[in-house]
């Protein structure tokens, strides 16, 4: 496990996240997560589509479920899947930002709620399915992250993750210089290899029925974003403000330090699909 050498919680989650969320909006849009390519063709909101739709059909959502959406960010994924599929989610997000936008454009069977997942307060085996598209990263207690959402799910539950993973065996000028600059920077407290979150997955009961690696096609989302970030550092004195400032300058360092991780191996992007035991 990947920790870097300043400790980051749930309220730094939710400062960073809160601060920067003009940022967020216009370098990622609704969806604050990667675009998954299959021909290379897709656009770049065809790609964060695509990864959502990944979601869905892993998942193998049936229309009238209860899900969770484990850190929904502005709820775009939440409220796809709620339209597409004709399920309820719920989403858990720790920003009150992205709370309130996703108020601002509200969907039927969609809740958004600013709270910790690893007290969520839901009733045990009360969610049909869930999910946790790139927040797993930001748990303190990784462990406790795959045991409450094994306490929420049916028998027969599935989750899926989608989850920035360290190279196994990374070390040296990767760890250094990438990796746990990445946590600092992305307020991850910790960065965990596939191997690690396997084996906690399965300590706390889930069955792994399904793990992909496709850093190969997620890895241009951080070209998109530099691109994005630079037009918007020229046009925009806000954004130059928030983004460049000391507090927060070490963000925008992290787009050039993501893209050399996927390049060298040093960062992987992983899709695990669980399930609980049934009946």
């Amino acid at each position: 496990m990947i920790v870097p050498d300043i400790s980051q919680d749930a309220v730094a989650v939710a400062d960073h996240y809160d601060a920067l969320d003009p940022v967020y909006r216009r370098v990622w849009g609704d969806h604050v997560h990667h675009g998954l390519w299959a021909t290379g063709r897709e656009t770049p909101g065809e790609a964060v589509e695509a990864l959502a739709d990944t979601v869905g059909d892993r998942l193998r959502l049936v229309r009238g479920q209860a899900c969770v959406d484990i850190g929904c960010g502005y709820g775009a994924t939440a409220r796809r899947l709620a339209a597409a599929r004709r399920v309820s989610v719920t989403g858990f997000t720790l920003s009150a930002e992205q709370a309130r936008y996703a108020a601002a454009h509200p969907v039927p069977d969609v809740e958004i709620h600013v709270r910790d997942w690893l007290v969520n307060g839901l009733a045990d085996a009360s969610v049909d399915a869930a999910w946790a598209i790139e927040s797993s990263e930001h748990m303190v207690d990784k462990p406790r992250f795959f045991a409450e959402a094994h306490r929420v799910l049916t028998p027969g539950g599935r989750l899926v993750v989608c989850a920035w993973l360290a190279e196994t065996g990374a070390r040296g000028w990767k760890v250094r210089h990438l990796l746990e600059p990445i946590c600092r920077e992305g307020r991850l407290p910790s960065m965990g290899t596939r191997e690690e979150y396997e084996a906690m997955a399965t300590a706390a009961g889930f069955t792994v029925t399904g793990y992909e690696d496709v850093s190969h096609r997620v890895a241009r989302t951080w070209w998109i974003c530099a691109g994005r970030l630079l037009k918007a550092l020229l046009v925009d004195g806000g954004t130059r403000r928030v983004a460049l400032g000391a507090r927060h300058r070490g963000a925008v360092l992290s787009i050039p330090r993501m893209i050399l991780a996927y390049r060298t191996g040093a960062m992987r992007y992983g899709i695990f699909t669980l399930q609980k035991a049934g009946d």
